[in-house]
């Protein structure tokens, strides 16, 4: 007998539907599973049969082809047990309403006793599911919330393979489907966050500095001694960032769902996203990739933060990954038979020593380096990613007298409103330009448009390039950041107070830094 059902197969970020044909003959002893299974696909057939058997069903003593089309695309992980169990079951007439497996999609993988296992990917799966016209998507009951998102699909979650075959016997009754309230659990999580710059004493030109970059989207690196709090100030970062858009969630779920990185039960990515992998990490983990292309950290950071830790400790060769796709907000990862696009728009914030021992500039320690030392670990880092880094931001110690006060700092809140505001600015002068949504994502050409001088502000930031010795490469970086500057202040064009402040973060652009 002849059966077919339904799994999915993700790439990328997108799902391919696959159909599970499953053939029963009464000739032969042996099973097979054809259309380019990985080992793990291959396996399922010992997982099956005990699954089947633990469930008072008998696994055919005949021989099986299971054909996973289409044929040329290859097929990986453990997904694609409950569709293959519920075809065997199909094809030897064990299972009631087998007819109406064509109405379903199935995904799961299968314990030995039948329990149904959470899978990666689930939201995709989803979302194709419904493009394919699917009367609904049976999955674990672990992933339901997440698929559930997805509207004009029936979800149902399921813990055991016995759920499954009564689901079908009894025409689709004994299950009801997921219902999930996406809006109202999606804004209740949004303001919802384990710090807040309220917390942190004295800083008040890095925190600055930070809610300028979140109002531009510029990438900032922290340089100062050790213990300065440059890891703790970037931490607070995403609360002060504008909230998530639903569409940018779903987005971000998404990759987070492929890579297995939501949280058991959880449906939705409802805040932006902070990532901050050690300094040993791979060229592969960070940009993505492996035989089955998987997304890195910084497509796991996309419409959030990426936060490197002693950037100077990163291998030379993973910072310089990330050059590219910095500059396209997407990495493709190619391979002999598939290529693949993660999305990869990410703030970039880093952290550094000034020196290997960490006490140059230091207002109190003094620096022990050699001479040159310092340019020599400054050079760790490329020109051209130092390029990519529009704040240059020196932390120095807080001091006892701030440390000790008892003044209320600052919320998150509040500066977040002013960041949401500068966005609004923004988010209008860039509305008929599709793919830019902040200053720091301007081109050369829009940038002259946008950020014209006038002679005032001219004349001072051409004496800061010739006095301060700043490179060529600075002054576009400064143009960007002052836009951002006037746009939190409100103004629609860009004064001479804004330009001051923008020049104050290119430190290691200056020609006397480290020497």
């Amino acid at each position: 007998m002849f059966v077919k059902s339904f799994g999915s197969a993700v790439f990328g970020v997108e799902a391919m539907t696959i159909t599970v044909e499953v053939n029963w003959d009464a000739q032969g002893k042996e099973y097979y599973i054809v259309g380019l299974p990985d080992s793990a696909v291959k396996e399922s057939m010992h997982r099956i049969e005990a699954a089947i058997k633990s469930n008072g069903c008998e696994m055919p003593r005949t021989k099986i082809v299971v054909n996973l089309a289409p044929a040329d695309v290859r097929k990986s992980g453990t997904a694609f047990d409950l569709p293959i169990a519920m075809g065997v079951l199909g094809a030897s007439e064990q299972m009631r309403g087998w007819e109406r497996l064509g109405d379903y999609l199935l995904m799961g993988e299968l314990s030995l006793e039948g329990e149904v296992r959470p899978i990666k990917g689930a939201l995709p799966i989803a979302i194709q599911a419904r493009n394919d016209g699917f009367r609904g998507l049976i999955l674990p009951l672990a992933n339901a919330k997440e698929a559930g998102m997805v509207g004009q699909l029936d979800v149902f979650g399921v813990r055991h393979i016995r759920e499954v075959l009564d689901f079908f016997a009894s025409k689709g009754q004994s299950l009801q489907p997921v219902e999930v309230d996406v809006h109202t659990e999606f804004l209740q999580q949004q303001t919802v966050f384990d710090t807040d710059f309220a917390e942190v004493k004295g800083q008040e030109h890095i925190k600055r500095a930070l809610e300028i970059a979140a109002a531009g989207g510029h990438n900032a690196i922290l340089i100062g001694p050790p213990g300065a709090g440059k890891t703790m100030l970037a931490k607070r970062l995403p609360t002060i960032l504008p909230p998530l858009t639903l569409q940018e969630a779903l987005e971000t779920t998404k990759i987070h769902s492929v890579a297995g990185k939501l949280p058991e039960h959880s449906m939705l990515v409802s805040k932006r996203p902070f990532r901050s992998p050690h300094h040993t990490i791979s060229d592969v983990a960070l940009v993505g990739g492996g035989s089955q292309p998987q997304p890195g950290e910084i497509s796991l950071a996309h419409h959030g933060v990426l936060f490197l830790d002693e950037l100077p400790e990163f291998k030379r060769s993973v910072l310089e990954g990330m050059r590219q796709p910095m500059e396209e907000r997407k990495v493709t990862i190619s391979r002999a038979r598939i290529a693949v696009d993660f999305p990869a728009s990410f703030m970039l914030v880093a952290s550094m020593n000034p020196c290997p021992c960490g006490y140059y500039n230091h207002p109190e320690k003094v620096c022990s380096c050699p001479p040159g030392a310092v340019q020599k670990y400054l050079h760790r880092i490329s020109g051209p990613l130092l390029d990519r880094i529009d704040l240059h931001v020196e932390v120095t110690p807080v001091a006892f007298s701030e440390l000790s006060s008892t003044m209320a700092a600052e919320s998150s809140a509040h500066i977040r409103e002013r960041v949401v505001r500068a966005r609004q600015w923004q988010a209008e002068r860039f509305r008929e330009q599709g793919g830019i949504f902040a200053n720091a994502q301007m081109g050369h050409r829009r940038l002259r448009e946008v950020c014209a001088l006038d002679e005032a502000s001219g004349q001072l930031l051409k004496k800061a390039m010739e006095r301060l010795n700043l490179s060529a490469r600075a002054y576009d970086r400064i143009l960007k950041v002052s836009r951002t500057i006037a746009d939190l202040a409100a103004s629609s064009v860009i004064r001479t107070e804004h330009v001051a402040e923008a020049i104050q973060f290119r430190s290691l652009d200056r020609d006397s830094w480290g020497k």
